[in-house]
């Protein structure tokens, strides 16, 4: 579903299947830029870091493809951890004189998208890599505001009662807006007192003991984000793929006894009014949580495009970064 969204906002151009499928036929002659997000879940701190996670292994399968286009410079997006796992000691040794990408040299940077604009606090790598005798990319600069959630949420309804996506459109699981996303849940009794039992800026530890459970009772030097609310006047927690779940982080409303809608958290990524969704509510939760955020993904292209037009010229299929913009 992932590839029809963004089909439908940017053009059928998408191949939709197994990355080796797509390597097995006819690639591109070559690439100014290669863009790509290896599945992360297997590095990812919320997650069991599983070594052998298959998916740890697919973003080889990117390394692949850059061995055959040979792009003037290239881009790995990661959760943090990536730098401290063999799969990035394995890059580092394809970038050496004997390795597949012998004619690369690489720079990872640590971004955290609240620095660019976003109104959320998300610690993301990104590996650069550009081909050698190039001059250094660097990061991109950073913004001088800060954005934060009630920036987000301007606009919108805080008080939400529709739980279900729009029923016309649901055989063909889309095309949603975002303005359609604004959709709560249907919560246990025991939930909304426990909703309202969180204080501003509160979390668990606020929970009564009847409200609370006795895994939340037991480790109270835990997370500080379970059943947390956000803040109106800071930008808002990493937004991940459950955003629906307080049970699962600082997702409750700053003031409303709910957890923040698919609209407030595709607001919180940066996604435009009007971008078009496909998919169930927990698939476009999904792509809303594993996004890069808009205004990041536009630092990142602003930054490359004037490099690529400095860098020496050769025969290469143009890549439209324009889809980044903000």
């Amino acid at each position: 579903m992932a590839a029809k969204t963004y089909a439908a906002n940017f053009g059928d151009h998408v191949f939709s299947g197994d990355i080796r499928d797509w390597l097995r036929g006819e690639l591109p002659a070559s690439a100014d830029v290669v863009i790509g997000g290896p599945p992360c879940q297997g590095f990812s701190a919320l997650g069991k870091q599983n070594p052998l996670d298959p998916r740890n292994v697919l973003w080889r399968e990117y390394v692949h493809a850059l061995e055959r286009m040979q792009p003037k410079a290239f881009i790995i997006e990661n959760v943090p951890q990536f730098l401290r796992s063999p799969q990035f000691e394995d890059l580092k040794k394809e970038v050496r004189p004997d390795g597949g990408l012998a004619n690369f040299e690489i720079e990872p940077f640590v971004l955290n998208a609240a620095e660019y604009g976003v109104p959320q606090t998300r610690r993301r790598v990104f590996v650069i890599g550009r081909q050698r005798g190039l001059p250094p990319l660097g990061p991109p600069p950073t913004s001088i505001r800060r954005a934060t959630v009630e920036d987000a949420f301007e606009g919108l309804a805080r008080r939400v009662v529709d739980t279900e996506l729009p029923p016309d459109r649901a055989l063909r699981r889309g095309p949603y807006l975002t303005t359609e996303l604004h959709l709560t849940r249907n919560p246990t009794d025991t939930s909304i007192r426990r909703y309202r039992a969180i204080p501003p800026g509160g979390n668990r530890n606020d929970l009564p003991d009847e409200l609370s459970t006795p895994g939340w009772r037991k480790h109270k030097s835990g997370s500080g984000d379970v059943m947390g609310r956000l803040w109106f006047d800071r930008p808002s927690v990493t937004i991940r793929t459950e955003f629906f779940k307080p049970e699962k982080g600082r997702y409750l409303h700053p003031t409303e006894h709910r957890p923040i809608t698919h609209l407030e958290a595709a607001r919180i990524q940066g996604f435009p009014d009007d971008f078009r969704w496909y998919g169930s509510k927990t698939q476009i939760a999904k792509q809303i949580g594993n996004a890069v955020p808009v205004s990041l993904a536009s630092a990142i292209a602003t930054h490359i495009l004037p490099w690529l037009d400095s860098s020496v010229a050769s025969p290469a299929t143009e890549l439209d970064l324009t889809q980044f913009a903000s």
